[in-house]
């Protein structure tokens, strides 16, 4: 696909579907099972339409050795292409990245996001509820 002369990642964009990237200092952490997955002060909060928030992590903010990569991929057309990692031993993915971000979403290249739906978030002190959405 193509939108003019830039490549699409995925599909034609839908243009009443938004995504809004924000600078955060708010205090997120990230556990599963009581294993700490991931700590940050400095997270990036992306809103996007009919999602729950999603925290991006520095990547040097996340405890690598509780996590491996698995060889799944998806491609998104606000975001761009999707790298998983899953918990050592288990099967779900519960965390991805963007590597190269399509334009309008490069700053969350070099960042991590985790399932809400899946691990345990805490931010500013307050575990939040496990949402329901297409991904549980």
């Amino acid at each position: 696909w193509l939108e003019e002369d830039e490549p699409l990642a995925a599909h034609a964009r839908d243009p009443f579907h938004r995504v809004d990237i924000r600078s955060s200092s708010r205090h997120v952490r990230v556990e599963a099972n009581g294993v700490l997955l991931a700590e940050s002060t400095r997270p990036l909060v992306l809103f996007e339409t009919m999602l729950p928030a999603r925290f991006y992590l520095p990547v040097q903010d996340v405890h690598w050795e509780h996590l491996e990569a698995t060889d799944s991929s998806s491609d998104c057309p606000y975001k761009g292409t999707a790298n998983y990692w899953k918990l050592h031993g288990a099967g779900a993915n519960i965390a991805w990245s963007y590597a190269r971000p399509v334009s309008g979403a490069e700053a969350l290249g070099g960042l991590v996001c985790f399932y809400n739906e899946h691990v345990d978030l805490i931010v500013d002190g307050r575990q939040q509820t496990r949402p329901q959405t297409p991904f549980n």
